[in-house]
């Protein structure tokens, strides 16, 4: 029986095995870039960049068309079949408007985890990035750091635990790339947003700061909010957005209270009535102070306007 054991254990060298050199083993373990056909690459699951044929894509396409794509693109190989796009997502869409049939890739056999830090940074380095693109990648991200130090997957963004030397997620994240730990973490709650209100944070017609507020409200708060917003054709400032914030969680949010802040003027609607300095300081003695030339203005508006009473009373 134990000879029987010994003997199974035993493994053979193959011919190919026998025959291939050191050099050629390494060989085949090196990453090689390989064309690929598009057909066979899908994207990314989730992917949250945004791969639009605006202008630079359109430019983009020319360019491949003319040198081809110069940067190969990163898959990793899917179980079914095929390749999944890793890093390359532009520089696919534009083969295919240029009327390619394959992309230079390289194939690198990636894990969930390390594929997604990889989409997520490869992409964070583009200068013009969505806010939305910016949540959602952060998102991504650090729910991938979490499992790969074992953490919870349902933390809070702000303090996810510590591990890297004492260091959070959120601090890993913000010593690669340009936004602080606060900052990410900001833009992260921006995917508590409806998807409407998230469009209008994109578009700039909400800011981010009361966009962040706004993301604590419930889905069905938001949503009034949006419709009261799209009838009256205004946007809370920060201010406003802190108040309704504040509402929400004192449970004290309705449409009629979203309707009566949104409807409120706010201080930089109100007009301003400016006079030029050079028409009235030659009428004001040169000592007199701002408030004294104000003082005076006032009163002599005043007198104007009960003399003015009078004779409308005769």
């Amino acid at each position: 029986m134990a000879k029987s054991s010994a003997r199974d254990s035993i493994k053979l060298t193959s011919v190919d095995e026998l025959f291939s050199t050191e050099e050629s083993r390494a060989d085949s373990q090196r990453e090689k870039v390989l064309d690929i056909p598009l057909s066979e690459i899908s994207d990314f699951p989730n992917h949250p960049f945004k791969v639009k044929a605006d202008e630079a894509m359109l430019e983009m396409a020319d360019s491949v068309k003319q040198y081809g794509v110069l940067v190969p693109g990163l898959v990793r190989p899917k179980p079914d079949g095929g390749y999944e796009m890793v890093a390359g997502h532009r520089r696919k869409k534009a083969s295919e408007l240029a009327g390619k049939e394959t992309m230079p890739c390289i194939v690198r056999q990636l894990d969930d985890d390390k594929a997604t830090i990889i989409m997520v940074d490869s992409n964070l380095q583009r200068e013009s990035i969505l806010p939305s693109e910016k949540a959602f990648a952060y998102k991504m991200k650090l729910e991938a750091l979490n499992r790969k130090a074992g953490r919870p997957s349902k933390e809070n963004y702000c303090q996810v635990g510590n591990n890297f030397e004492g260091k959070t997620s959120n601090d890993i994240i913000a010593e690669q790339s340009a936004d602080s730990s606060r900052q990410i973490a900001r833009y992260i709650r921006l995917t508590e947003l409806i998807p409407s209100l998230l469009e209008m944070a994109d578009e700039k017609q909400i800011a981010f700061n009361p966009a962040v507020e706004l993301s604590y409200l419930a889905e069905n708060e938001q949503q009034d909010l949006y419709n009261t917003m799209q009838s009256e054709d205004c946007t809370p400032s920060l201010a406003q957005a802190q108040r309704m914030k504040k509402l929400s969680q004192d449970g004290r949010l309705s449409v009629d209270v979203i309707f009566s802040i949104l409807t409120e003027e706010k201080p930089n609607q109100k007009e301003k009535f400016n006079i030029q300095r050079e028409r009235i300081d030659r009428f004001f003695p040169k000592n007199f102070s701002e408030k004294q030339k104000e003082d005076l203005i006032v009163q002599l508006l005043e007198s104007w306007y009960k003399k003015r009473q009078r004779e409308q009373e005769r």
